[in-house]
């Protein structure tokens, strides 16, 4: 399950995954070697005693003498720069650097919120520490919740996002990074740029004035003092846009999958038929991997506003480099259907667009209607 969980979010130049044969690793962070915290909330049965964290399970897999660790600060909230000069010093001394940070257990959860989302404590201060040495970076986030890692993004070379992964995490995160299996895992939830886009999720209502990369003007690009009517008035943000960090459904394999050859068995539907989607995915990479297929409906005009998208079925399936499958769903009218005006609850006749990809944004669609 942890190994299914994580997701790739980041991989320049296919740095992952990792030979076995290479150099030294330098292991550093507050949440590389701390086996309460990757357990997460609300475990209340969990024994930290059952846990292996990252740092055993790499010492475990490459032996004890190619390991340098540091944990650079104390734990995830921890201010001191102190230990920056040792984790620096084991970064310059590697050939590759895996950085554990993120959030202890505790500050995700019931009750427990932030108003800002950024990585507590100086952990950011030590990824610019570390970036600056030039030794290749790999990021890996333990978390309850998305975090706003723009600077991680602009830093790393890969970024592995493991939640709070439990008791096996350790053993399931070097299987991804040395590439015993390639990663699956979907982003469940859509990422914000920062905590001021929030809330920012796939099925939103459409607006009357929809953003767009045509249209979309940053602030920094205002001339001065001009009037109120140079500028689009769209549904955006002058400062970070209107997309987010990594939207919903995303992550990255070690592989490459290519869809195509969408079809619907129909173009004109009745409430009493059913509507098969049929289409190719072909991995067009050099290893095995799993896809998560996704599926989205858009009802183009309802009795009430409708969602742009909404996921109505995924499915994961397994690939050889070079195979190609033929997945299809199936849509009954109940998967069409939504609270109405009246607060009854069906269908409304009218044009729909089908959705097919490997998250919320990269996606081949068709049109049919509802008669």
């Amino acid at each position: 399950m942890a190994i299914e969980s994580v997701v790739l979010l980041k991989n320049s130049n296919a740095i992952l995954p990792l030979s076995r044969n290479i150099g030294r690793v330098a292991v550093i962070g507050p949440l590389a070697d701390a086996p309460q915290e990757q357990l997460g909330t609300w475990i209340f049965d969990g024994d930290m005693g059952d846990t292996v964290t990252p740092l055993t399970a790499i010492r475990k897999f490459l032996g004890e003498s190619r390991i340098t660790y540091s944990r650079g600060l104390s734990f995830s909230r921890d201010k001191s720069e102190s230990g920056f000069l040792e984790a620096e010093r084991a970064a310059h001394q590697s050939d590759i650097v895996l950085l554990f940070v993120g959030e202890e257990a505790i500050l995700s959860g019931e009750a427990h919120a932030r108003a800002e989302l950024t990585l507590p404590g100086a952990q950011s201060k030590m990824i610019d520490y570390l970036a600056r040495t030039g030794t290749p970076l790999i990021v890996i986030v333990l978390a309850g919740r998305p975090l706003t890692i723009g600077e991680i993004e602009e830093k790393a070379d890969a970024i592995l996002y493991a939640w709070h992964p439990g008791t096996m995490g350790g053993p399931a995160l070097i299987d991804l990074i040395f590439g015993n299996i390639s990663p699956s895992g979907k982003l469940p939830i859509t990422f914000p740029k920062t905590a001021g886009q929030i809330p920012i999720y796939c099925s939103h209502k459409d607006t009357g004035r929809p953003a767009s990369k045509d249209s979309f003007v940053q602030m920094d690009d205002i001339p001065i003092g001009a009037p109120q009517t140079s500028l689009p008035n769209t549904s955006q943000y002058l400062d970070v846009g209107f997309t987010p960090l990594y939207p919903f459904g995303f992550g990255l394999s070690y592989t490459n999958f290519e869809y195509s050859n969408l079809c619907l068995d129909k173009k004109n539907m009745t409430q009493h038929e059913t509507l098969t989607v049929s289409f190719d995915i072909t991995n067009t990479g050099e290893c095995e991997g799993e896809e998560v297929v996704q599926l989205y409906i858009q009802d183009r005009v309802g009795s009430l506003t409708r969602p742009v998208k909404e996921l109505k079925g995924f499915k994961k399936c397994l690939l050889k480099p070079g195979e190609q499958k033929t997945i299809s769903f199936r849509l009954m009218d109940s998967d069409f259907a939504f609270h109405r005006r009246d607060m009854t609850f069906g269908s409304e006749v009218g044009q729909f667009k089908i959705f097919v990809g490997g998250n919320s944004v990269e996606l081949m669609e068709e049109d049919f209607s509802l008669v």
